[in-house]
């Protein structure tokens, strides 16, 4: 071997070669801890295979073991999907990250969010940078596990990725980027989960801004006009902007009881100006 790569004592060859064999491609500290006798010989080993070039840290306590395909300089990039969920548990791809995810948007965002009931600051790993969304318990729900080259994933499905663009639409592209998810997924989304979904919500600004766009864009959703009426029964008091801090300016649609202060775009080929 050449370039970076440095040679590995017998126990040093044996851990990370018995990490491989266990699929332990990402592992916490707590983990390699069952490999040596005390918990400051495993951070000197770990030191020192990240100094060798054979593991990359992630982020305090986590590493991730880089292949022989990284080749003399070991530069490899693991997806981001596949590291989130080691960097913070529970954890969900979330927001922008999971609209990409489910093919709702064509724009990828430079930041991969991920949700959690857990706070954490923003982690930078191997050129890519996490944002942690904290939620309270009752809102961290509609995770589905994937896997991504034999590896698991964990983000929000369809119908929750929907309902949090509408909680947060600034963490998602806006709520331009939510009306374009709804016009790609409409086929494809569970309906009858969504509703279970916005129950569940309680209401709230999600299902003001959901059913206005729905109601304007004319969706041809199953049991539409039901479906619209037993939205309106879950509306809050108040009204909610269309666009969270977009300003105080445009028209009120009580039916809805949400200030659109934003021009959404093209819908049938037509621009409304709503």
């Amino acid at each position: 071997m050449t370039g970076n790569i440095k040679a590995l004592s017998a126990q040093e060859a044996e851990f990370l070669s018995r990490l491989a064999a266990e699929g332990k491609d990402i592992f916490s500290v707590a983990e390699a801890r069952t490999y040596w006798p005390t918990s400051t010989y495993t951070a000197n080993v770990l030191s020192r295979l990240v100094r060798k070039g054979w593991l990359q840290r992630l982020d305090r306590g986590v590493h991730m073991l880089l292949p022989l395909a990284a080749g003399p300089d070991r530069a490899w990039s693991e997806s981001a999907l596949v590291i989130a969920p080691h960097l913070i548990r529970p954890a969900a791809v979330a927001y922008w990250s999971a609209l990409h995810y489910w093919n709702m948007t064509e724009q990828i965002p430079q930041v991969v969010f991920v949700q959690s009931t857990r706070r954490k600051q923003p982690v930078g790993a191997l050129g890519m940078r996490f944002h942690f969304v904290t939620v309270k318990e009752e809102h961290f729900f509609g995770v589905v596990r994937r896997t991504l080259d034999g590896k698991p994933i964990y983000v929000t499905d369809r119908e929750k990725t929907l309902l949090d663009a509408a909680a947060r639409p600034d963490l998602s592209g806006g709520i331009a980027q939510l009306a374009q998810a709804l016009q790609a997924a409409h086929p494809d989304v569970d309906w009858s989960q969504l509703d279970g979904y916005l129950a569940r919500w309680e209401g709230g600004a999600v299902v003001k801004r959901l059913g206005y766009l729905l109601d304007t864009m004319a969706l041809p959703i199953p049991d539409r006009e039901k479906r619209l009426e037993q939205w309106q029964g879950m509306l809050s008091q108040g009204i909610s902007p269309l666009e969270p801090g977009a300003g105080a300016n445009g028209p009120t649609v009580t039916r809805w009881r949400v200030r659109v202060n934003v021009n959404v775009g093209q819908r049938g080929g037509k621009e409304h100006d709503f």
